[in-house]
């Protein structure tokens, strides 16, 4: 990575692709210091267009290849949108030309020097961005979540009553940023996604090591031990530390009789916490990790353990019915999650299916040794049968009160019937929250007529 500070300077010209949440933030943020802005929208609506205008932004609607090239003509940088594939025509241009290719990580680091603690990984980056949070704030540090959250990272720095931030950083901004520095960085885990943006497998793994690539020399590097490809980036140079349940070599959080320990501390008893599967355990400790970094004290580690409210939609246990348990796992849209959630229970019928995003889901046979059956649905639902060789019962469901029956009937008491699709949630709803909703709303309709 570049290590060139140049800040963009009021009067120089940028060109942002697409115009979600974070980019209009980063327009916000560069029309706010005097950078002229030319914003190229594919899909331009009556909201884009009002936003441009209103902001004083040219708008660049829909171009072909011509076009899109006098539009990036001669700009400084060129700030993608978080998610746009790197197969779009632009980057093949700005790779020609050159062209300084930013995200708006890079401008908040040009604009604000406050430390930050930044968590990447397949699966699990959100639950750890807002318990490193609860933990300083409980410390009296005070902090917020930004970057793949509702509040981008260069809208964030505009409220100066933050002392630090805590960033859950996708690999959609990690691969477009040249300067993003943070004081503690987190690698959780490692799986194929995301295969529908980026260009290969390799480039996606590229863009997550990317969080340690200018890692202070103070800094942190803290990982969960046990991922080969999370190892290997692992920053020879720089101080780390590494969680895993138990001891170990090179392991420098873990459990021991119960207690959560990191480094020596005494973070607590592990029956403390709301929930204690094995990622729930390893996720508390990384964050305490990145906490302690940042000045979090024991007190608010502890305090903030016991206390937290887990995100909804990830491994929630939603109603027992009948000695059947309900569990909503809507968030697990590759089938690394899908496998974490399935171990968390002795036999589950998984309802899993869903919009396939360019992945191989065959890993998904390897929860058969725990599925009593499998109920598959959506455009991904032959993927889905197709992985289970084994002779485990595969039926297909029309829709979530379909799958929701015939899971039911599948499922032994002591059985969880989880919904973990290993797919994304657009076939058929909005995102993954509107999918996890339906199932609670279903869940709920069996119950009235069970019980």
């Amino acid at each position: 990575m570049s290590h060139d500070l140049t800040p963009l300077q009021a009067g120089d010209h940028v060109a942002v692709l697409g115009l979600g949440v974070a980019s209009k933030a980063v327009v916000r943020a560069l029309r706010a210091r005097n950078i002229d802005v030319t914003a190229i929208e594919d899909r331009p609506t009556d909201d884009t267009r009002t936003f441009a205008h209103d902001v004083g932004a040219a708008l660049v609607e829909a171009p072909d290849a011509t076009r899109l090239a006098a539009a990036l003509d001669g700009v400084a940088a060129f700030i993608p949108s978080p998610g746009v594939p790197e197969s779009h025509a632009a980057f093949g241009i700005v790779n020609d030309q050159k062209i300084r290719t930013l995200s708006e990580f890079d401008l908040a680091r040009f604009w604000d020097d406050r430390p930050i603690a930044a968590i990447t990984g397949t699966d699990g980056k959100t639950s750890v961005t807002l318990l490193t949070v609860a933990m300083l704030n409980a410390s009296g540090v005070s902090s917020a979540a930004v970057g793949n959250t509702d509040v981008p990272l260069i809208e964030a720095i505009d409220d100066p009553t933050f002392d630090v931030f805590v960033v859950e950083a996708s690999s959609f901004r990690l691969g477009h940023s040249e300067h993003f520095a943070p004081s503690a960085a987190a690698w959780l885990n490692f799986s194929p996604d995301h295969l529908d943006v980026h260009a290969s497998l390799e480039r996606y793994e590229l863009a997550k090591a990317a969080i340690w690539s200018n890692l202070p020399n103070d800094g942190l590097a803290v990982s969960a031990a046990g991922d080969p490809v999370v190892a290997k980036h692992v920053p020879a140079d720089r101080r780390s530390i590494a969680v895993a349940i138990d001891a170990g070599d090179g392991v420098d959080g873990f459990v021991n009789d119960g207690e959560l320990m990191l480094d020596g501390l005494n973070l607590g008893p592990v029956d403390q916490m709301p929930r204690s599967f094995d990622h729930d355990i390893t996720n508390a400790l990384v964050a305490a990790a990145l906490a302690t970094h940042l000045g979090a004290t024991v007190d608010g580690i502890r305090s903030a353990i016991s206390t937290y409210e887990l995100p909804p939609h990830r491994i929630q246990h939603i109603a027992t019915i009948n000695n059947i348990s309900y569990v909503n796992d809507s968030k697990a849209t590759v089938p690394h999650a899908v496998l974490t959630a399935v171990r968390a229970f002795p036999s589950v019928v998984l309802i899993a299916g869903g919009r396939n995003k360019d992945l191989d889901l065959s890993e998904l046979g390897d929860i058969s040794d725990r599925a009593r059956a499998v109920v598959a649905m959506g455009d991904a639902a032959d993927e889905v049968a197709a992985a289970f060789t084994d002779g485990t019962p595969v039926h297909r469901a029309s829709d979530m009160d379909d799958a929701l029956r015939r899971a039911t009937e599948l499922a032994a008491p002591g059985d969880t019937v989880l919904l973990s699709p290993g797919c994304t949630s657009f076939d058929a709803y909005a995102n993954y929250g509107a999918r996890g909703d339906d199932f609670i709303r279903a869940v709920h309709d069996l119950a009235e007529v069970l019980t």
